[in-house]
């Protein structure tokens, strides 16, 4: 088995009072998004019971009959908001749509930021009053536990601590509801369709909230294949390509993907709830003059995150 820097980190060990215990806390989330780009976080903020009823919810949104579910995909949202069916999003290169579907829900704008302007409204599923209460409550634990995070990396990187507070407040942040469906019929789909297939994610950092399946797994520097799973009711974070580009390949984001469960488990589903924490559009993503050195010359050109998603968006199908 090879070697992976995926440490567990606690976060009361950063939001709390001892400033040794903040400065170790930020060191070692550096350190390990240097090298493999995830680290497992546990007191996150968000309760056992919390993570139980998410679950719940959206199991019970995906087995509503598949007219109910398609009701809610709204045409010229590209995905950013309501429900994406099976076959619509594919990685990056990839040839074959991933073996899943999805819903998404976004930010909620509670002052009196213009950036309102710019996003769709959330999309509320008559059916499940509770779905809609749930995810939202959901969206805003992990939006404040992103920024703690923003923090201490804002830290490892010798930047103002605040340094992405401005960014991410107001975010154009989406939180994912992953389904996984059964394949009954291993013989009816493509050789090389996957549940996800490898790929980086596009935003700042993601925040997983655990799995109800194995599956996940990280690309290790010597190209091999590295099992991840969350342990208990911790979270898995992961660099984005955001965050890769902005601080010059210091921080990596790394490649991983979602594996088929063996043959005779394929008729069973996977669900998943990633947050994708991103900041407003308009955020500047130029290399960080301090991570551009002449060992580590600049990588990337000039772009706004809002360009970038745009690019990315095009890419994995969801916006033609």
């Amino acid at each position: 088995m090879p070697y992976i820097n995926i440490p567990r980190l606690d976060l009361l060990d950063f939001i709390g009072d001892d400033s040794e215990k903040q400065h170790v806390f930020s060191q070692e989330l550096g350190k390990a998004f240097n090298e493999t780009g995830f680290v497992m976080i546990s007191n996150h903020g968000l309760k056992p019971h919390q993570i139980q009823e998410l679950y719940d919810q959206i199991q019970i949104y995906f087995a509503l009959p598949e007219s109910v579910k398609r009701s809610y995909e709204i045409p010229g949202l590209f995905g950013q908001r309501g429900y994406t069916g099976k076959g619509i999003e594919k990685a990056k290169d990839a040839s074959t749509p991933d073996l899943k579907e999805f819903w998404q829900s976004g930010q909620t704008v509670l002052d009196d930021d213009p950036v309102q302007n710019d996003y769709p409204e959330n999309i509320m599923v008559n059916e499940l009053p509770k779905f809609n209460v749930v995810l939202r409550e959901v969206y805003a634990q992990l939006e404040q536990t992103g920024m703690h995070l923003l923090r201490a990396i804002a830290r490892y990187l010798e930047l103002p601590e605040t340094y992405f507070d401005a960014h991410v407040h107001n975010g154009n942040s989406i939180l994912r509801a992953l389904h996984y469906f059964p394949i009954e019929d291993p013989d009816s789909v493509s050789p090389d369709a996957v549940r996800s297939a490898e790929h980086e994610d596009i935003n700042l950092i993601t925040l997983l909230i655990g799995a109800s399946a194995d599956g996940l797994e990280v690309l290790t520097r010597d190209g091999t294949w590295f099992p991840v799973k969350a342990q208990g009711e911790d979270i898995v974070v992961n660099v984005g390509d955001m965050l890769q580009r902005l601080t010059n390949n210091v921080l990596k984001s790394t490649t991983h993907r979602v594996v088929n469960p063996p043959r005779e488990l394929l008729g069973t589903s996977r669900y998943s709830v990633p947050f994708f924490l991103h900041p407003k559009s308009n955020m500047d993503l130029t290399c960080l003059k301090s991570c551009i050195t002449p060992d580590n010359p600049k990588q990337y050109s000039d772009m706004t995150a809002g360009e970038y998603l745009d690019e990315r968006l095009r890419e994995i199908g969801l916006k033609m």
